[in-house]
């Protein structure tokens, strides 16, 4: 019930006196929700194009094929990709009576939580201004019941946004970010923005993957299509771990077209025995 002293208050600053509780009410609810989950990871990119969210999938399943309870927050809300690589496409987030978000699980118990478990339809366009996708951001983290988990990776859209600072002030115990690039020289600027992103926020940079690297023939040869060794350069030069060079494998494309995690259908490939061993490299990064 209103005070008589806010009563004589107008609207507007009644609104935002309103707003700011529940911001704060919310952000208390994140550290709650968070607290089961030992190390949160965030998976960013300066660019589009890199396969950023390929990688998150498939170390979310690498790990969880290590024996890790795993999670992915997509947090890429124009681009939600994520459901259909995790091979949970056309499924929908339920709640619980309290209004609690329950993710879909995904093979090997991997829990997803996406805008496109919420759209109608996986054409649906998501139109929404900076401030909307912070708020939705927030609601997610506040509202989603992840139980206890290893792992929770967050998917973020590219670049040094809106998203990508929301992710970092909200998850105050953030264990890291890995990056991920390609080869190509044109990308450096871009990452190294990544990198200068994480520093001027205090954030540990895990590691650097370079996706992308080379293509192998049938007949043992490699091809470099994009450059060479821009990644172990970068890294070189801003003292992170490399973390691998994941190849370019035609197989990629077919498991996410078909909506099945690559690193579970094709796991004898060289690509995915590249993945578990980066998969290892965080672990021994975070849990050391």
């Amino acid at each position: 019930m209103a005070t008589a002293q806010s009563r004589r208050m107008p609207p507007e600053v009644r609104a935002r006196i309103e707003m700011f509780r529940k911001v704060r009410q919310q952000e208390e609810m994140i550290k709650k929700r968070l607290s089961n989950i030992r190390y949160k990871i965030a998976i960013l990119s300066g660019k589009g194009g890199v396969g950023k969210s390929f990688i998150t999938a498939s170390l979310a399943f690498a790990l969880a094929l290590k024996g890790r309870r795993v999670g992915i927050l997509d947090a890429d809300i124009h681009g939600p990709s994520i459901p259909k690589m995790a091979g949970v496409q056309g499924k929908n987030l339920s709640a619980t009576t309290e209004g609690a978000i329950i993710p879909v699980e995904a093979p090997l118990g991997v829990k997803i939580v996406s805008i496109a478990l919420m759209l109608p339809t996986e054409d649906t366009p998501i139109i929404w201004r900076g401030p909307i996708k912070t708020s939705a951001i927030r609601e997610l983290l506040a509202y989603t019941e992840w139980g206890s988990l290893d792992y929770l990776l967050i998917d973020l859209p590219p670049g040094t946004g809106d998203e990508q600072l929301t992710i970092v002030q909200l998850v105050r115990d953030l264990t890291g970010l890995v990056i991920v690039t390609t080869p190509s020289e044109v990308a450096r600027s871009v990452v190294v923005k990544a990198v200068m992103f994480a520093r001027k926020l205090n954030t540990r940079v895990i590691g650097l993957v370079e996706n992308m690297s080379y293509f192998r023939c049938p007949n043992g040869e490699k091809y470099y299509v994009f450059g060479r060794g821009g990644g172990k350069r970068i890294s070189k030069e801003y003292g992170i771990r490399f973390l691998g060079e994941v190849p370019l494998d035609p197989l990629i494309s077919a498991a996410n077209d078909e909506g099945e995690p690559f690193i579970i259908k094709y796991s004898e490939t060289e690509t995915a025995k590249t993945l578990m061993e980066i998969a290892s490299k965080v672990v021994e990064e975070v849990e050391r």
